[in-house]
């Protein structure tokens, strides 16, 4: 766990996580690999989530599930200070080489939340392509030996297929009531768009400043205070608006 050195208090929690899922899946188990803020480098402890992916051999079958979803929830209880940060998946051999949206449907756990089985949407093309090239490996093979490359193209079209998540919040904006909600909300504005541009992923802070540089800046004291996670519910209107600005740019280059 060499690239976690630097979080000594994450090393518990991921440690029984691999404990536990090499000794529910025996021979079933391939891996265990971080992705997100820990793999591309901009993980705050104040308030990132630890993202990560259990490849199994096959699909589990629901006595497994049902140990799963009993192990999160003395995880969390447990382990109070990262148990309950804990958000992933477990995805069998076949249908991590590639998303598929017909082979998507898999047990996943949102932060502070409880397991469950369901789909995973474009967005896994994102959290592939980031495991693949930047994944930290706690277990198992190289993650480029079980996950296809995923290419410029490839990463613009499941940006776009995301799009419909973000017009939510400006239909009701109940998640956006909630600061540390619209703080996320106005940084991944920020990644959407240098996704779009550039047709690669990078962390939070990097897309932020590529943003301020260009197509943000008039949010600039917004972008920054969410770098900061000083948003409050008095840039609610600032948020949505950047949120609309955002939508609209990328349907107009999708139809370049």
């Amino acid at each position: 766990m060499n690239n976690t050195s630097s979080h000594l208090d994450l090393i518990p929690v991921l440690e029984e996580l691999l404990t536990r899922s090499r000794n529910l899946f025996n021979q079933q188990f391939v891996g265990l690999y971080l992705h997100g803020s820990l793999a591309l480098g901009d993980f705050d402890p104040q308030h990132s989530d630890i993202d990560f992916l259990v490849i199994t051999r096959e699909d589990l079958p629901e006595d497994a599930i049902s140990a799963l979803e009993a192990f999160h929830e003395q995880l969390a209880a447990g382990s109070p200070r990262w148990g309950s940060d804990l958000e992933g998946s477990y995805i069998p051999l076949d249908a991590i080489r590639r998303h598929d949206p017909a082979n998507a449907v898999h047990p996943h756990i949102e932060r502070g939340g409880i397991l469950r089985v369901e789909q995973h949407h474009s967005d896994w093309v994102l959290q592939r392509h980031i495991i693949r090239e930047r994944g930290v490996v706690l277990a198992g093979p190289d993650p480029k030996a079980l996950i296809d490359p995923v290419g410029p193209d490839e990463l613009r079209e499941a940006v776009l297929g995301l799009l419909w998540w973000w017009d939510l919040p400006l239909k009701d904006s109940t998640l956006l009531d909630q600061d540390a909600y619209q703080a996320y909300a106005a940084l991944t504005m920020c990644r959407i768009l240098y996704t779009l541009h550039h047709g690669a992923v990078v962390s939070k802070p990097v897309a932020a400043r590529w943003a301020l540089a260009g197509p943000a800046e008039p949010w600039r004291g917004l972008i920054e205070r969410a770098m900061r996670h000083e948003v409050d519910r008095g840039t609610l209107d600032e948020t949505k608006e950047l949120i609309r600005f955002t939508l609209d740019r990328s349907r107009r280059l999708a139809s370049v």
